[in-house]
């Protein structure tokens, strides 16, 4: 290796790492921000999370190193360009694209990496990422109640409590215990209390509710013609007569424990998650669209067969077009012909017209599922291979630019990777929604955005070759002095002849 080499090398290996870390922690945290209120009083350990923040950094490489590989080599001919450093390789006889020959070989290692990742670690990632995300959604808050308002999230329990103090202590609570039959009876038991605690047991499997001076008031209800002693009679909404039989009890101390089984967080299983396209590699994507798209033309082949059970006749032609009699036919022509039989056709009619008009709207939609789903799963293997290239592509933006802008750091260079960037998601949503809308077929829309930046990063290499001045103002100065120039001798001279 040649000391130019290791020299290009240098300054390109610092900026990426640097900015393949910022990328990935920028997108993990617009990530983490999204789902913010599905974290918040969650009782989830450092674990749970350091597990989703892995996962979820590894979902986010695949974008980012397209990002990162942009800026970094824009980063590192810039810095080069304004050293003069680019100056002295030229000078010496070397020529840009030779200078880029050292990260073009790094540019295309990246790329096959990138591959690999998305075929074999990215659907491993996103399958552990999602799936765990979907059971700290679904995990329960941590039992946090206010003061003054009701709280309703543990099951058979509605709990108020008026103050809360430092050490623990709850004053004024007020509980209604819910049974199996509050939906028909109302609050079955009350329990007031001058103050109390609660804490966990058993490694927060279970919750202690320690009431102090308090009344406890409970309602037995009963329906039937049984009636209990000491009870009053209750009319209800049905014929059926209900007893309640009242009770009040007077504590000094009085414990309830709870179970907070679901509270905690559940793992569900992970092949509910596999059918998403996120979660397969390029084989099971093509396995998959290949059977959509199989069932599809089975489904279409089968059309005008699957059709022909709403009709209740069958026609046969002749050779001269015209339909052969049968005995049925025979019966139907000698079968007199009144306002009955006219209003029992029409209605069959109608019956077979409705019926067939069902069966095609009903597999006009199913085709158009099974196209859509196909299409989805054949768009995301593209991506396999789009994403993989992109950071090539990137290569062939950033590095010539970096070269004609002989800017470094992370001023400039930041500015145009964000908005090649940007240019790069956009035609690639694009794309997508063209092809899902069925305007586009799927290579087409899935390597618009690659082909367009491709011939983008061809045109600046060329102005790179050539030292072109693309980016500096003086050159646009000088043009507009040009044009304008040009503007006042052509029509200056005009207006001098016409007066």
């Amino acid at each position: 290796m040649k000391k130019l080499d290791k020299l290009i090398l240098k300054s390109f290996w610092g900026p990426f790492v640097i900015t393949m870390s910022v990328v990935v922690f920028v997108f993990l945290m617009r990530i983490m921000i999204f789902y913010i209120d599905d974290f918040v009083s969650k009782d989830l350990g450092i674990t749970d999370y350091a597990q989703l923040f892995f996962f979820f950094s590894l979902i986010t490489v695949p974008t980012a190193l397209p990002l990162a590989m942009l800026l970094s080599s824009l980063m590192a001919f810039g810095n080069l360009g304004e050293f003069f450093e680019l100056t002295a390789i030229k000078s010496a006889g070397i020529s840009v694209v030779r200078a880029m020959a050292p990260l073009f070989i790094v540019a295309v290692l990246i790329s096959l990496f990138s591959f690999y990742f998305n075929d074999r670690i990215s659907p491993w990632a996103n399958l552990k990422g999602y799936s765990l995300l979907y059971d700290i959604k679904t995990t329960k808050a941590t039992l946090k109640i206010k003061e003054g308002i009701f709280y309703n999230d543990l099951p058979g329990y509605s709990i108020k409590v008026d103050e809360k103090e430092e050490n623990g202590k709850l004053k004024k609570m007020v509980i209604y215990k819910h049974n199996n039959r509050s939906y028909e009876f109302g609050n079955t038991e009350v329990i007031l209390a001058d103050s109390g605690r609660m804490y966990s047991i058993n490694e927060n499997r279970y919750l202690v509710i320690e009431l102090y001076n308090g009344t406890r008031y409970t309602d037995e209800v009963s329906s039937g013609n049984s009636r209990p002693a000491y009870t009053t009679l209750a009319i209800g909404p049905g014929s059926m007569p209900r007893y309640s039989n009242f009770s009040r009890n007077s504590f000094k101390h009085y414990r309830l424990t709870e179970s907070l089984a679901s509270f905690g967080m559940k793992r569900t299983d992970e092949g509910q998650f596999k059918y998403h396209e996120f979660m397969k590699n390029i084989s099971d994507l093509t396995s998959t669209a290949d059977s959509l798209r199989n069932s599809y033309d089975e489904t279409k082949k089968n059309l005008v067969s699957g059709s022909q059970q709403y009709y209740s006749y069958n026609f046969r032609e002749g050779t001269d077009k015209t339909i052969k009699k049968g005995p049925w036919i025979d019966s139907l022509l000698a079968r007199p012909v009144s306002d009955s039989l006219k209003k029992e056709i029409l209605q069959n009619t109608r019956s077979a017209a409705n019926s067939v008009l069902g069966y095609a709207k009903s597999q006009t939609e199913y085709l158009q599922t099974k196209l859509k789903d196909a299409n989805k799963y054949e768009l995301e293997k593209h991506h396999k291979y789009t994403q993989a290239l992109s950071c090539l592509i990137m290569f062939l933006i950033g590095a010539p630019l970096g070269a004609i802008i002989k800017k470094g750091g992370f001023g400039v260079p930041v500015l145009v990777s964000i908005i090649f960037f940007i240019l790069l998601y956009v035609l690639s949503n694009q794309g997508d929604k063209w092809v899902k809308e069925g305007l586009l077929i799927v290579p087409v829309g899935a390597w618009i955005a690659n082909t367009f930046l491709f011939l983008t990063g061809l045109y600046f290499i060329d102005r790179a070759r050539s030292d072109s001045r693309l980016f500096e103002k003086d050159v646009y100065i000088m043009l507009g002095k040009r044009i304008k120039s040009a503007w006042t001798s052509r029509f200056g001279k005009a207006r001098l002849i016409e007066s």
